[in-house]
């Protein structure tokens, strides 16, 4: 008998999605009996719900859309904070909620799991600001609700939230007869008109910049961009969030624009500029210096996923992806001015201690084509935002919610995504200690990325904002090479190495991205008080933030 569990599991299929994360409960139960049976979808298992919820993150940063399954009440409400977070950034993620029986919710019954008061939608309720949709299946309305919050998903890039009462899981269905299909808005300012303002302004500026931003990913429509640049030859620029949103060994890729912490050059070159063409972008404090960018609105068209500006003027109500996708039809464009030079250095190891500094030059000459870099928020994602990424590579950071500990199960969710694009990892030793507990889902399900754990004992990103010696930014100091051990891997899976010294960094790196079939994962030792100059400035400036 084909059923409501079926419908939901195709549909999820079709967007691309075969994997579904989550933790078993007494109410998902038998909906994960129809996961595992099925050829073209496979159960990963996490060790707990907020793990699951990063998984999917990092999965549908990869993938574009992603599936996380758990149970009423105390699995759900462990997830929220991942969902919050991909909810903030606009990943696209289902959360299918298992739940009691529709006769148990609908006579209000005091069963585990709920708040004893017969009030079965308060979880779903607290779901509401970070979801796009919602819904609570009945056997009256599962293949429309179903089709509306999936169609919601594709629309806003944000999480929707499915409750799935065990009952109405296995009731009988009808497959779907036609393909899930997006919500488009319904336009009061034609696409044509703002392409046509987009054209004519590039044509007359002198002196014009394009920034992207994260909405680009989530879209997936980087390769749309880079071929728009190609095209025009037009200098760009990227917020840290919104890092790999464009090739950036393209000749007119500027680098990283972040306020007054950019590049004296490319910091002028940005904020001198006659015309800004801004796509995707949300201006966050970690992304612009604590809002000390100067780019003029006057000069500005701003397209974001819901709404954009016209030179201040605000405009809402046009098709986001098919503007994006639109550009590629612009004609007449051509940037025959100038760029500026790009701070590049080669590498050259020596037997001295491994620094911040030192690890992020390093990591810029080493990487290659192809791969993924994952970057935990602190020293490592302000480390590794700045480098330059080698052709078809990517870059996963979290920079707008920052919930630390995220990047270990992103990482591993992406690397399930993308089986082709080796995956480096770098993690502080206070954020893997949130998370860790993955590490036997990676073991068990083979998976191989390069993982670096940065042991610099403690919170160094909140030493630099606040309280750099007081004891609550300490903290427990672990064997970090023994985990994998511990986590029952052997050394046919798992390499693990010590790093002290910018030679031996080097000589693991080549070696790590030489055997693909197995995880590397090498703690890094640095000092305490060590960390980018960027994330120093950083600091400070945040520090001036909470005060006003």
């Amino acid at each position: 008998m084909y059923t409501v569990g079926d419908y939901l599991l195709d549909r999820l299929h079709e967007l691309g999605i075969e994997e579904i994360f989550g933790v078993p409960g007494d109410y998902n139960l038998q909906f994960l009996d129809q996961i595992i049976s099925r050829k073209d979808m496979k159960w990963v298992g996490n060790a707990n719900e907020l793990n699951a919820s990063y998984m999917a993150d990092g999965y549908a940063r990869t993938k574009k859309a992603a599936a996380f399954l758990t149970t009423f009440g105390v699995g759900e409400l462990s997830a929220v904070n991942g969902l919050a977070g991909s909810y903030a950034e606009n990943l696209p993620v289902v959360e299918i909620v298992g739940s009691p029986t529709s006769k148990v919710q609908n006579e209000g019954k005091f069963v585990h799991h709920t708040l004893a008061d017969g009030d079965f939608k308060h979880f779903m309720k607290m779901h509401e600001p970070v979801t796009a949709a919602r819904t609570l299946l009945t056997a009256e309305n599962v293949t429309v609700e179903i089709d509306r919050v999936l169609s919601a998903l594709l629309k806003e890039r944000k999480p929707v939230y499915i409750n799935l009462p065990v009952d109405v899981a296995a009731a009988k269905a009808e497959k779907p007869s036609l393909p899930l299909k997006k919500e488009n808005p319904t336009s009061n300012t034609s696409d044509q008109e703002i392409l046509n303002k987009i054209q004519e302004s590039l044509k007359n500026a002198k002196k014009p910049i394009v920034i992207t931003g994260h909405e680009i990913i989530s879209f997936g429509l980087e390769k749309t961009v880079t071929q728009f640049i190609s095209k025009t030859k037009l200098p760009i620029t990227t917020l840290n969030f919104g890092k790999s949103s464009v090739d950036e060994t393209l000749p007119s890729f500027l680098g990283i624009y972040n306020g007054k912490l950019s590049e004296p050059n490319l910091k002028e070159f940005v904020e001198s500029a006659d015309f800004i063409l801004m796509l995707g972008v949300k201006l966050t404090d970690s992304s612009t210096g604590a809002f000390t960018h100067h780019l003029n609105e006057n000069k500005m068209i701003s397209l974001n996923i819901n709404e954009g500006k016209i030179f201040n003027e605000r405009i809402q109500n046009f098709d986001f992806e098919s503007l994006i996708s639109s550009l590629l039809d612009l004609s007449g464009i051509e940037y025959k001015g100038k760029y500026i030079d790009k701070k590049q250095e080669d590498f050259v190891p020596s037997n001295a201690l491994l620094s911040q500094d030192r690890l992020w030059q390093a990591v810029e000459n080493l990487t290659q084509s192809n791969e993924t870099i994952v970057a935990e928020q602190g020293t490592s994602f302000f480390g590794a935002s700045s480098i330059f990424l080698k052709p078809k590579s990517h870059f996963i950071g979290q920079p707008l919610w920052g919930s630390i500990g995220y990047t270990f199960p992103a990482a591993l969710g992406s690397q399930i995504a993308d089986k082709e694009s080796r995956h480096l990892l770098f993690i502080g030793d206070g954020s893997l200690q949130l998370t860790v507990q993955e590490l036997g889902l990676a073991i068990r399900e083979k998976i191989n990325p390069i993982c670096f754990i940065i042991n610099n004992d403690g919170y160094t990103v909140e030493r630099e904002i606040h309280g750099p010696n007081q004891s609550y930014n300490d903290i427990p100091m672990w064997n970090y090479s023994k985990l994998p051990e511990s986590f029952g891997a052997t050394e046919d899976r798992v390499v693990s190495k010590i790093v002290r010294t910018e030679n031996e960094f080097v000589s693991v790196m080549k070696e790590a991205q030489a055997d693909p079939n197995r995880m590397y994962w090498i703690e890094l030792i640095l000092a305490k008080e060590d960390a980018p100059k960027v994330l120093k400035k950083m600091g400070k400036l945040f520090a001036e933030q909470n005060k006003s």
